[in-house]
């Protein structure tokens, strides 16, 4: 079945001048990527980004920059990244991090990559309701929480898909198969699971009457995927395997093992929506779009997410914080305009509503925090920490505090203090102790670890405002 076309002049209920020019969506992105970008770079800049997981990506996109395969020292001495997820994706951001090799390199470039998605997604929706109803959708976008939860946490690779889902997900929608199947398999170097969701897209390719060319993608989907999980990352991981199995249990209900029937029926049932978290985020999900994207066939294309993810032993997956809802985002507002094109008795309503919950939403997530006075203060302790930080040399081993972590990438070779499996004896260690995370240890295990390293002898260089720098004796 083809997608639903718009009857000539049906536009014009929303807007006098649907023709209207689109020079309003690039200073929509440009405003975007101002704002997401302010956040990250703020947070950085206060000590509130961590090594997991903005450090980690620095250490591999560092090691592209210079050559080699990505490694990243805070998984361990030596970790080959690939081991861990297939992004071959970060390859991409080498050339500009040889230039202007720091962290905010990454935190500019994702701000980059969530801002030009609503390009297409307000053409398209210009297309479909009218300049004034697209640019309820770029806002709707634009601030949505899952998008902001990706700005307030660090870095990660999947700030690549967003746009690619978007541009993709546009061209499905438009009838134009090729243009979605070419963005959809750069999918498959984002990371190991969207090929499943290239295989989703596929099916809807098929749906929607493009039998042959969906097939076969969803076909590429689907055998990427496992290649990528069974054959490329093992081979890459020093264990040999894909480590991710364990956060799906037998069962799916968090022990690991095989349970009742019971328990196993209820897991793949009412467990799918249940504890409240999941259904929290169902609801957050659809809400900002007033429900009306249910009725495109384009949210299929978020099952394979939501299925890994509802369907995990890992509570952190279940709710809408981190960054795991990035790529829902695009769906589901690509689906919102291809539902609102064939419902246009309600679609001002519609409208309406998806407005008025992204304003009340947005405060409640990391772009509300444009508005608080604490983003743009930088406290005088966060001030002594980079100036004890900067007595450590470029190129020493460095065990520091999660937050302090990657304060060091960029010129040292960092783990995470406490962290099991990180390098022996590193030459410095830098802690804050005084707001102490709690992982991967507790304050109790911190203090321990720190009198063991003093009892073998390292000394303290400084002990103020709760930052304590210790180095090893030569």
């Amino acid at each position: 079945m083809a997608p639903p076309r718009l009857l000539p002049g049906s536009r014009h209920m929303l807007d006098e001048s649907p023709q209207a020019g689109i020079r309003w969506v690039w200073a929509a992105a440009a405003l975007l990527f101002a704002a997401y970008g302010t956040v990250s770079l703020r947070l950085h800049q206060r000590m509130l980004t961590t090594g997991y997981d903005l450090g980690i990506f620095e250490q591999a996109v560092r090691s592209y920059a210079h050559g080699h395969l990505p490694v990243a020292e805070l998984k361990g001495p030596g970790f080959p990244l690939l081991g861990d997820h297939f992004s071959p994706v970060l390859a991409t951001l080498a050339p500009l991090y040889r230039i202007w090799p720091t962290p905010e390199t990454l935190l500019v470039a994702q701000a980059a990559l969530l801002a030009v998605a609503v390009v297409p997604i307000a053409t398209f929706a210009q297309r479909t309701v009218g300049r004034r109803g697209a640019m309820v959708v770029a806002f709707g976008y634009g601030s949505s929480w899952g998008v902001a939860q990706v700005v307030g946490f660090d870095f990660h690779e999947v700030a690549f898909a967003v746009p690619m889902l978007a541009f993709g997900l546009v061209a499905l929608a438009e009838g134009r198969w090729r243009a979605a199947a070419l963005w959809s398999l750069a999918l498959l170097t984002v990371k190991e699971d969207l090929g499943l969701t290239v295989g989703a897209i596929g099916c809807v390719m098929v749906w929607r009457g493009a039998r042959r060319t969906g097939a076969a993608l969803a076909a590429a989907g689907v055998v990427g995927s496992m290649l990528e999980i069974l054959v490329v990352i093992p081979s890459f991981n020093p264990g040999g395997r894909f480590t991710y199995w364990d956060k799906m249990s037998a069962s799916g209900t968090g022990t690991g093992g095989p349970q009742g029937v019971g328990d196993t029926l209820y897991h793949w049932t009412l467990g799918v929506i249940a504890p409240d978290p999941k259904a929290t985020m169902l609801l957050m999900l659809l809400a900002p779009t007033a429900f009306v994207a249910l009725r495109s066939s384009l949210t299929w294309v978020c099952v394979p997410t939501l299925a890994w993810r509802l369907l995990s032993d890992n509570p952190d997956y279940w709710g809408t914080g981190f960054h795991y809802s990035a790529v829902l985002m695009p769906m589901v507002f690509v689906a919102f305009v291809d539902a609102l094109s064939s419902w246009e008795h309600s679609r001002r309503h519609a409208l309406t509503v998806a407005g008025a919950v992204a304003a009340l939403l947005l405060p409640q997530f990391p772009l509300g925090q444009l508005l608080h006075l604490d983003t743009w203060h930088t406290s005088a302790r966060v001030a002594q920490a980079h100036r004890i930080l900067q007595q450590i040399p470029d190129g020493a081993t460095v065990a520091a505090s999660n937050r302090l972590a990657p304060q060091l990438t960029d010129r040292a070779q960092v783990t995470v203090f406490g962290f099991p499996g990180s390098r022996p004896s590193p030459q410095w260690i830098a802690v804050d102790t005084a707001t102490p995370m709690g992982w991967p240890i507790s304050p109790l295990q911190e203090r321990q670890l720190i009198d063991q390293a003093l009892s073998d002898g390292y000394v303290t260089v400084v002990d103020r405002d709760g930052y304590l720098l210790l180095r090893r004796r030569q």
